[in-house]
């Protein structure tokens, strides 16, 4: 019992802390404010006309005083950074021919590697621990034993994801195709010519004097980076659209081979795509959902490891497929901290910045073994997103942030039902916490996702007003079944 009432007592004194050092200046300004208020009250109509008169202003003052301060705010509204803001985006659901229960994929895999059990049964363990639901989507052409990865199917798989998260975007935005100014493709592994973003413009009859980008090879975290992109290009061209289509194709990466590390990314990676619009338009602002506050990106490719940590490459019988380093989570935790170290001064209160820095000076100058201080980010932010890379991403990331179960639930979700669509998991995840009715008017929301180079990008979004909860979209038809228990192993 007395140990439940000094663990009170401490969370009383740390609420009472925080209250104080978020609210330092007006628990400062209180008492002076309160000192000239009585003062006033004192001195009475007649005696403060007296001092006003006693001042003596001249109207050349006054014209001086006005034209400086009307001159600081034109330059202050001028230099400010237009607002980027996320007015809406849509999921690709992909159909159920599409979809690959793990009878299925280890019958397809027995077939495939049928002179290499030990592959086979390495594949078994790796789907058991792998978080992932019976719901996941392969293209069509990865249905086929063996598979038919050929460049016809790479494009009709690219067609049918990209051309339905475009019509569903139009559908819910009202956009005209004319109406985009500038358009941005992220997709890692699949880089044909024309390009992606050609493709799109073919489509639609997109406007000649369009601004479009195609970015490849840039990882899970490509769809961070093309917002970023986005929001360089806002800030100089006034009163415009930006779509960004963040897909991955998998069709001409799956592996045929038997080495394990390249083995992996067949068991995680599944087709998903997301088309967002982004927008500086004054007009957007009372209709958008998000806008966009902060945009954080690290970069450790200058580090061999992280470099080599993700690689495309060919295994010794010439097939080619992506290798995972078993110092992947090692390496995602040192890009974090690199991080957590840019984006915290910006986002967190002052309270957990103070202790942070008590901490650092600490451990400087008067210890190195003492515990680093792990700031609390979830007084910074209401909803997580972190990237559904795997399950080993979202734990590793839910102990390092000292997150709770609720907060993480939308990754770990959405890996169950979707697998790790890479670019764009984040948005899965965002339009579960959407179609859960949790989004209210001013929540922050931290999406965090890493990326071969090695790269962690991070954005933070505010909510612009309560987002009503959905009766369509990607999780539309299952929503009411999640959250579901998902075991630390699910024997096959």
């Amino acid at each position: 019992m007395s140990d439940f009432s000094s663990s009170v007592k401490l969370k009383y004194v740390k609420l009472g802390y925080q209250y104080l050092i978020n609210n330092f200046l007006t628990v400062l300004l209180i008492p002076v404010i309160a000192t000239i208020v009585i003062e006033l009250l004192r001195m009475g109509p007649e005696e403060i006309l007296s001092v006003l008169n006693s001042l003596h202003f001249e109207l050349l003052h006054i014209l001086c005083s006005s034209f400086l301060i009307i001159f600081v705010s034109t330059v202050y509204f001028m230099s400010k950074p237009r607002t980027v803001y996320l007015v809406d985006y849509s999921c690709y659901k992909p159909p159920v021919t599409c979809r690959v229960p793990f009878s299925s994929f280890m019958e397809h895999s027995r077939l495939i590697l049928k002179d290499n059990p030990k592959s086979v049964e390495f594949q078994m363990r790796i789907l058991e621990r792998s978080g992932l639901g019976e719901e996941t989507c392969l293209p069509p052409a990865i249905h086929y034993i063996p598979p038919t990865p050929t460049m016809e199917s790479a494009r009709n798989e690219a067609q049918m994801v990209i051309f339905t998260a475009m019509e569903d975007l139009f559908k819910n935005t009202g956009l005209k195709p004319k109406d985009i100014d500038i358009l941005i493709v992220n997709c890692s592994l699949f880089s044909p010519t024309p390009s992606l973003s050609a493709m799109i413009i073919n489509k639609y009859k997109l406007r000649s004097n369009i601004k479009s980008y195609n970015l490849s090879g840039m990882g899970c975290s490509a769809s961070l980076i093309s917002v970023d992109v986005v929001r360089d290009l806002l800030q100089v061209h006034p009163n415009s659209n930006a779509v960004i289509i963040s897909t991955e194709i998998i069709t001409p990466n799956y592996y045929k081979g038997n080495e394990r590390a390249m083995l992996l990314p067949n068991c995680l990676f599944r087709m998903g795509g997301a088309a967002i619009l982004l927008s500086n338009r004054k007009s957007d602002r009372w209709r958008a959902k998000y806008k966009l506050c902060h945009l954080v990106r690290t970069h450790r490719g200058a580090d061999d490891k992280s470099y080599n940590c993700v690689m495309e490459q060919e295994d010794k019988n010439g097939n080619v497929g992506i290798n995972l380093s078993k110092d992947l989570m090692t390496i995602a935790g040192e890009a974090l901290k690199s991080n957590i170290t840019t984006i915290g001064p910006l986002v967190l209160p002052a309270s957990e910045q103070l202790l942070f820095l008590s901490s650092l000076i600490g451990r400087k100058i008067f210890n190195p073994k003492w515990k680093p201080y792990i700031p609390d980010f979830k007084q910074a932010f209401e909803h997580f997103c972190i990237h559904a890379g795997g399950r080993a991403v979202i734990d590793e990331l839910q102990k390092n942030l000292q997150l709770s179960g609720e907060h993480v639930e939308a990754s770990r979700m959405t890996l169950h039902r979707f697998g790790n669509t890479s670019s764009s998991s984040l948005w899965y995840e965002l339009s579960y916490i959407e179609a859960k009715g949790r989004m209210k008017r001013s929540d922050r929301v931290w999406q965090i996702a890493f990326g071969s180079g090695f790269k962690c990008n991070s954005a933070v979004w505010k909510c612009n007003r309560t987002i009503k909860t959905p009766t369509d979209g990607a999780w539309s038809d299952c929503i009411e079944r999640y959250p579901v228990f998902i075991p630390e192993v699910v024997k096959l």
